[in-house]
């Protein structure tokens, strides 16, 4: 990644690892169709408990693509969309550059 707007290696691999589940894709997707929503109503879109939510919840937050406000005694989460589309051009660079048509300068014996 070349720009200094880019995710760092370590920011990059952090959000990809808590994308890296069935669960927390479905709670983002979730959440991107809503504008915010509590704990409750993730738990009442998914076939998941209540605390497994609340844990893949806190995974997101920690990786900085879902957001957390507490609004008396419930959190709300929201999908950061800035951190979402800054993660997709990350990608969009790791693709184009792994994917471009370079050949290896080293030697061709094997």
């Amino acid at each position: 990644m070349n720009s200094a707007d880019n995710l760092t290696t370590l920011a990059l691999a952090d959000k990809l690892a808590a994308l890296a589940h069935p669960a927390r894709l479905s709670i983002v997707q979730y959440l991107a169709e809503t504008e915010c929503s509590c704990c409750k109503d993730v738990v009442g879109s998914l076939d998941l408990a209540q605390s497994t939510v609340s844990q893949h919840l806190k995974v997101l937050v920690a990786a900085g693509l879902v957001r957390m406000e507490n609004e008396r005694q419930r959190s709300l989460y929201s999908v950061d969309r800035t951190a979402l589309a800054q993660l997709g051009v990350a990608m969009t660079d790791l693709m184009r550059d792994c994917c471009a048509d370079k050949r290896c300068s080293g030697s061709d014996e094997r």
